[in-house]
């Protein structure tokens, strides 16, 4: 009989509901068992898992591994796909697995690098891998300086942090006075020049931002995976033009994202965006871990992350091609249950409810 696969996702996103759906339906029909960990007790990905716990906030990043190493061994955990701490736990590999469980994540190496755009994007330029202009900006002489030269070359500044995901912190740069505009339907992405350099101004502290020009759609986000011996299984690209969504295998975006994947040791699953740059496709973002909308590759008939989790069980699923591309396709958001998981404070508030009594945290 063929046992049971134990995964374990840390602290995810709450799309990652779909990755463990995709898991318990793999073509193979083996049977897995999903733990997951996260700091929010109304996470998704809690109430989608076999099992559950909440995770110790404040650890270092030292201590972190320790827990991990702690729950793979007393969970059992065959494949572990970190998230949070990942660079840190991909650097104790070996002791991960001398507990029986393989990491779903690449080389220490190539998570360093693709932790600081900067770097990556000169790093990824000195493979030949097309990259946009930017600048590094730390106060508001160096955001105006570098606002200027692209406004100059007849571009839109925006900026967004030298470190980060998810699109957080990104902005758009206008001249416009701030106005009712600005108070009226959603908020938006734009910001005025004055406030952000009035703001900077006053800050205590640098900020650490990437300037550079704004680049259009489409957006084509390519996920990857590939073998520890630098080999890409698999590469498909996802389209992004407003709310249209799709599928591509054009070599303009597959050949760069095979190159960044392969060179730098993104082994397992990674994900590779690119956006246009006049009439070019250049570099937006690597992502050294699988993106939140891996799951949408199910509409070409694969199913990525069982691919992924045989791989690091050493089960090589071999090249991967998808057997067609999904017709276009938009996304809708659906309701998820919760699961009930309390944090300790919460606990300790429902008990001098209850009782009138004094619960040590």
């Amino acid at each position: 009989m063929v046992s049971r696969v134990r995964v374990w996702l840390n602290r995810t996103y709450a799309e990652n509901v779909f990755f463990m759906d995709q898991l318990r339906r793999n073509p193979d029909d083996r049977a897995v068992e999903i733990h997951a960990t996260h700091g929010d007790p109304d996470s998704p990905v809690l109430a989608a898992a076999d099992s559950a716990e909440l995770e110790p906030e404040g650890l270092s990043s030292s201590a972190y591994v320790e827990y991990a190493l702690d729950q793979c061994r007393r969970r059992g955990i065959d494949v572990f796909v970190p998230r949070l701490h990942q660079a840190a736990i991909a650097a104790h590999r070996a002791e991960f697995a001398a507990a029986g469980t393989a990491l779903l994540a690449p080389t220490p190496e190539a998570i360093a690098v693709f932790e600081d755009k900067v770097v990556a994007y000169e790093a990824v330029r000195a493979i030949g891998v097309p990259v946009p202009p930017w600048w590094r900006v730390r106060n508001a002489d160096e955001l105006l300086a570098a606002v200027e030269e692209l406004e100059a070359a007849g571009h839109t500044a925006c900026f967004k942090p030298a470190s980060g995901a998810g699109g957080v912190g990104f902005r758009v740069i206008t001249r416009a006075p701030f106005s009712l505009v600005q108070l009226s339907g959603f908020p938006s992405p734009y910001v005025n020049l004055d406030l952000v350099v009035d703001a900077l101004r006053r800050a205590e502290e640098p900020v650490d931002w990437l300037v550079m020009p704004r680049l259009e759609q489409p957006e084509v986000s390519v996920d990857c995976l590939t073998g520890p011996d630098n080999r890409i299984r698999l590469a498909v690209g996802r389209t992004k033009n407003g709310r249209r969504r799709g599928f591509t295998l054009h070599e303009r975006w597959l050949e760069p994202a095979r190159r960044i994947a392969e060179g730098f040791g993104l082994h397992h699953l990674s994900n590779v965006q690119f956006r246009m740059f006049g009439d070019h496709p250049v570099l937006m973002d690597v992502n050294s871990r699988p993106a939140g909308g891996l799951h949408q590759l199910s509409l070409c008939g694969v199913n990525v992350p069982w691919a992924a989790v045989k791989l690091a069980l050493g089960e090589d699923p071999g090249v991967i091609e998808p057997p067609f591309l999904g017709a276009d396709y938009t996304v809708v958001a659906g309701p998820r249950a919760l699961r009930s998981v309390t944090l300790p404070a919460q606990r300790a508030e429902s008990a001098v409810a209850r009782e009138g009594i004094v619960v040590p945290l």
